[in-house]
């Protein structure tokens, strides 16, 4: 029975997260190279920005690679709604970790154009806090790529934890060390970050 794989390169990277949409299986930390992840308008019905990635020969991202069956697919496409799903090849994946990857069909959603966030659709910290969550099951330097492999930080970013826009919020997070994480990049103050979820 042939094996699917999906790249996460945003909130599928928590497996917290993974587990609201669907089944899934074992995780490979790697980069994907011939793309490039940027801060865009992919879901304006819930007034936020989203991660996406686009084509580009000379770049990379980083994620996992998740083994989903073959039956799950079409709850992960109904929750990535809005992307293309496309076939990559094993030669654009380099593994984190020192061993091979699987073998396998493998997916990553991805779009063609990039709507940078504005006001009315900004980056919206309680997603950042779920996908650097995620980033940090794969070590500090993992999530430290994150942040620096993702173009349009300078867009408005709203401290939404108090009233999470996201649909999948984790509200119990611990919001210390993602703020440090986030101070070097992000338009909001230290201040403006310390503000966390209500109990």
């Amino acid at each position: 029975m042939e094996r699917h794989y999906i790249l996460g390169y945003g909130s599928l990277i928590s497996s917290e997260s993974r587990a609201k949409t669907g089944e899934t299986g074992q995780v490979w930390p790697v980069k994907l190279h011939g793309f490039e992840r940027h801060w865009a308008i992919m879901s304006p019905a819930y007034g936020m920005s989203s991660v996406a990635i686009v084509k580009a020969d000379d770049k990379a991202c980083n994620g996992v690679l998740i083994e989903v069956p073959e039956d799950q697919f079409p709850l992960f496409d109904e929750r990535e709604k809005g992307y293309q799903r496309s076939e990559i090849q094993s030669a654009q994946l380099t593994p984190y970790l020192d061993e091979s990857l699987p073998e396998g069909t493998f997916w990553v959603y991805h779009t063609d154009d990039v709507v940078e966030p504005h006001d009315e659709c900004p980056i919206a910290l309680s997603y950042v806090d779920v996908i650097l969550s995620g980033c940090l099951e794969h070590g500090d330097s993992f999530a430290t790529d994150f942040l620096a492999l993702t173009k349009g930080w300078r867009a408005p970013l709203k401290n939404d934890r108090t009233e999470p826009l996201y649909p999948r919020a984790q509200p119990h997070l611990s919001t210390e060390r993602l703020n440090r994480l986030l101070a070097p990049v992000t338009t909001l103050s230290i201040k403006e970050l310390a503000i966390t979820y209500e109990p």
